[in-house]
């Protein structure tokens, strides 16, 4: 047991460096993807809540390709697409152009992609929750629509979409872990790379569990205060 544990030491000797920074980097690509997707996901939902049929047929198309796809295709789209495309347009400028996607940028827009077609659902169900009374009043009162969807409508479906997008948060954590097929050195492709050279599979895999365990944990609680701090005027006027 103590010769597996030497293997998470920090140093020449050990895994412990590589396994951390994979952590690292898979909270930091998760974190970047989580406010993408949500813009993302806000604008498909005022789309598809507006009164123009062109912009809700463009929400519902954008949410039936990207939740219906595998997020691993929707990566290798993204990321080998995006090459072809930006190097055919450089093309146009610069002969023997050779344009190469970040990978690190890749993932976050795929990811964004992805996320943003799940959160739409959530984020257009609590627009519609808010009292049409309340934003039709607002109107009346001479104020401009973004006004009204800043001051009305966006306190509201905060409280009401935080449920859901913690759901959404949870697999995006998970989903992270596709990234590693791009050659990102996440915390799966650094656990890949460490069984290769130790040849000791279930410890390191199992290690990566209760990394992604922990995340979820903290993500948890972070959610649970998120929702409490939301709702705590909506539970003092429903106790009086």
């Amino acid at each position: 047991m103590l010769e597996l544990l030497e293997l998470l030491s920090f140093g020449p000797d050990g895994w412990g460096d590589e396994i951390a920074q994979g952590a690292l980097l898979t909270i930091e690509l998760a974190l970047t993807t989580l406010p993408v997707g949500i813009a993302i996901g806000l604008a498909v939902a005022l789309a598809k809540d507006s009164h123009s049929p062109v912009l809700r047929g463009i929400g519902n198309v954008y949410t039936t390709i990207f939740r219906g796809l595998p997020e691993l295709l929707t990566l290798f789209i993204v990321y080998y697409g995006g090459q072809m495309l930006f190097t055919r347009i450089a093309s146009h400028f610069f002969a023997d152009a050779q344009i190469e996607v970040n990978q690190f940028v890749a993932g976050v827009a795929a990811l964004g992609l992805v996320l943003g077609a799940f959160s739409s659902e959530v984020l257009l169900a609590a627009i519609r929750s808010v009292p049409r009374g309340q934003k039709e009043a607002a109107f009346a009162l001479g104020l401009p629509r973004a006004r009204v969807f800043r001051l009305v409508t966006f306190p509201q479906l905060w409280r009401v979409a935080l449920p859901g997008l913690s759901n959404n948060w949870m697999v995006l954590l998970k989903d992270t872990s596709l990234v590693s097929v791009i050659a990102i050195s996440d915390l799966m492709r650094q656990t890949a790379i460490a069984v290769g050279v130790t040849k000791q599979p279930f410890f390191f895999y199992l290690v990566a569990c209760l990394i992604y365990l922990v995340f979820s944990a903290v993500s948890s609680a972070v959610f649970v205060w998120l929702e409490a701090r939301a709702s705590r005027g909506f539970k003092r006027v429903g106790g009086h």
